[in-house]
């Protein structure tokens, strides 16, 4: 056995614990980024939280402004092919077999820059059995006093094709705090087309979609949307009101669909008070289907912009 004495447990280091998130400030607008999952805690412009975010801290319930990569939504029982090679992604539970959301978010990132109201965080999807390749992902958050804007960037560092998809996922709050107060508010949508979901996996078929969908109502949304209507800039807008004011998430062209979730599925106290309006590059369970998947070449980058921005009632 050693004769050297061990130290006491007090004096011997430690990983840094901090800081757990970065904050910005634009005019009246706060944001707070999340560096544990790199997403989006907190934004509110005076007294007014646009986004349905969650305490410091916490795990927050149903992936509020979650960064979903290497995948949005779920993968059914977690299962895919690429290039001839079965592969197995960790599912949710016995009870729930579908691999959600990707892979980062309880993932620590870092920041990469900050200049004023503006930052780049990044972190890297390292290989594993189910995803066997290596993406170095930033995210670059620019907040002005009228606006959000988000620029998703992913290259890939392995050394063959790489497959994926990308999505985020924010609440958009207009004023509703207690459940069943989203029912006041009215969204308009600019999509065409909702893939045909059982579970919110694709069953194959797809059905017309109206986007003026006006007061919520009772209405429930958990609705995976395509075909978007876009203006003359490429861009796509989506439009809550409410009580507190109007919200604008405008995607680019890089984004190809949106899920809607009225929240309906969550726990007590944080149902149908918010409307996640989530960017999607791709589809429900797109790993396995093929569908609008992003492949990038040893080396290759994509990027990505949307944004939110807000008007006061």
């Amino acid at each position: 056995m050693s004769d050297v004495p061990a130290l006491p447990v007090d004096d011997r280091p430690w990983p840094a614990i901090e800081p757990t998130e970065v904050q910005l400030s634009a005019g009246a607008a706060r944001l707070a980024v999340d560096l544990c999952g790199g997403g989006l805690r907190e934004l509110v412009v005076g007294d007014w939280a646009v986004l349905d975010g969650y305490p410091a801290g916490t795990v927050p319930d149903g992936r509020r402004g979650g960064v979903l990569l290497p995948w949005p939504n779920r993968i059914r029982d977690g299962r895919w092919r690429w290039e001839g090679q079965d592969l197995q992604l960790d599912v949710a539970s016995p009870e729930k077999p579908t691999a959600m959301h990707g892979l980062l978010s309880w993932q620590p990132w870092t920041v990469v820059a900050a200049d004023g109201a503006a930052v780049t965080v990044g972190t890297v999807v390292e290989p594993r059995s189910g995803y066997p390749f290596r993406l170095a992902t930033a995210i670059d958050y620019a907040l002005a006093p009228d606006r959000l804007t988000v620029t998703v960037r992913v290259r890939n560092e392995g050394n063959g094709a790489a497959p994926f998809g990308a999505g985020m996922h924010p609440y958009l709050s207009v004023g509703a705090t207690a459940d069943g107060d989203v029912d006041d508010a009215e969204l308009a949508v600019p999509a065409r087309t909702a893939l045909d979901l059982d579970g919110g996996l694709p069953t194959g078929g797809r059905s017309p979609f109206e986007g003026a969908v006006g007061r919520l109502g009772g209405r429930a949304l958990d609705d995976a949307v395509t075909d978007l209507v876009r203006d003359g800039d490429g861009w796509a807008r989506t439009t809550l009101r409410g009580a507190a004011g109007t919200l604008e998430l405008a995607v680019d062209p890089t984004w190809r669909w949106l899920q809607l979730y009225t929240g309906d599925t969550l726990p007590e106290g944080q149902r149908r008070r918010s409307v996640a309006v989530e960017p999607m590059t791709c589809p429900p369970n797109a790993l396995a289907d093929g569908v609008d998947l992003v492949v990038l070449a040893p080396g290759e980058a994509w990027a990505g912009t949307w944004s939110l921005a807000w008007t006061a009632a």
